[in-house]
């Protein structure tokens, strides 16, 4: 039996760093360490570390870190037949805003089995605690391979969209209580988000009865999106063009970046009767937020989101961090939501 829910459930974007003996560090896509038998175990105890780390920070809503996954998109689709992963072309990702190298769609795409076959479960096992697993978007994925088998961005996104349903109600058959879906796609291309982007998300969501959350933010602290962000000006308006689209969708929650952001607070507000997952925690910087600062920026929020439906949260995940760095601020995440609690108890 799982917890109750506190006021201010505090949770994080989904990532965590690998430890070194795990994998390369300060890296999106590392390299593994191991192989065979000690890797499977060394991903075990990774996520068994995290685990831990989250719970002693006071967090709510605990997810793996992604300690099985190499990277948030292609740890799903190194899983998924009619991709041909050898021979890798270099396209423009997230409207062109970096070039990446990344493999091709040249068949259908159907799942070889599961995707995450163990660690739902295995989550669910070792914490009372809710838990929360994240899938990469399908709009997301489709901006993240280049196609050459379906001829339509559309039809290429929908289809991953059926795979992601398969594997969001085995995790869900696992016991996890959240299963989050990761768009940051969707900054990138606002229109098309509210045009075809949400019903793709119900396609993946389809017949879940757990709690559902997209995670929309402006990218992790590489230096490729520090630099976009930089050509944004002085207020990141991108969450206006289709946050009145997802107040109307199927899904719980909206996970959005607002510490140390320009986004204007008040864009909360059109994601009325929606769950929101607040960003109190900056993952571009190297400093660790107080426990004051935290509590600010859920002042902030309160404004505009019902404390019923507020959750503290991290902008966007912590991977590319120092692991020492990661922890601290996941102590800062858990200390201001108790403060917050205090305050408004």
């Amino acid at each position: 039996m799982t917890e109750a829910a506190p006021l201010f459930p505090a949770t994080i974007a989904g990532s965590l760093p690998k430890p070194g003996w795990l994998a390369e560090t300060h890296k999106l896509w590392p390299q593994w360490r191991a192989e065979g038998a000690d890797l499977e175990e060394a991903k075990r105890d990774a996520t068994l570390l995290w685990l831990r780390e989250q719970e002693a920070a006071g967090l709510d809503i605990l997810c793996d870190g992604e300690m099985s996954r190499q990277h948030f998109v292609h740890g799903f689709v190194e899983n998924v037949a009619g991709i041909d992963r050898a021979n890798k072309v270099e396209i423009g990702i997230r409207d062109n805003r970096y070039k990446a190298m990344v493999p091709r769609v040249v068949g259908k795409l159907e799942l070889t089995g599961r995707a995450h076959p163990w660690e739902g479960a295995f989550l669910r096992a070792n914490t009372s605690r809710k838990i929360k697993f994240t899938l990469p978007g399908p709009m997301t994925i489709m901006d993240t391979v280049s196609d050459h088998y379906y001829g339509d961005r559309v039809k290429t996104a929908f289809a991953f969209a059926d795979l992601l349903n398969q594997e969001a109600r085995a995790l869900q058959a696992d016991g996890v209580d959240v299963i989050q879906f990761d768009e940051p796609a969707f900054n990138a291309y606002t229109r098309q988000a509210a045009d075809w982007g949400i019903e793709a998300l119900h396609r993946a969501m389809d017949g879940l009865t757990c709690t559902t959350a997209v995670h929309i933010c402006y990218g992790y602290g590489i230096q490729a999106n520090i630099e976009w962000k930089r050509m944004l000006g002085s207020e990141w308006r991108q969450y206006e063009d289709f946050f009145p689209a997802l107040a109307k969708s199927r899904v719980d929650q909206v996970s959005l970046e607002c510490a140390n952001s320009r986004v204007p607070p008040d864009l909360m507000a059109l994601l009325a009767g929606k769950q929101v997952m607040v960003g109190v925690i900056d993952v571009a910087t190297d400093r660790v937020e107080t426990p004051e600062e935290v509590l600010a920026t859920i002042e902030t929020a309160l404004q505009f989101v019902p404390r019923d439906k507020l959750l503290p949260a991290t902008n966007c995940g912590l991977a590319p961090l120092d692991r020492s760095l990661a922890a601290a601020k996941l102590k800062a995440l858990g200390e201001g939501t108790r403060l917050a609690r205090e305050k408004f108890a």
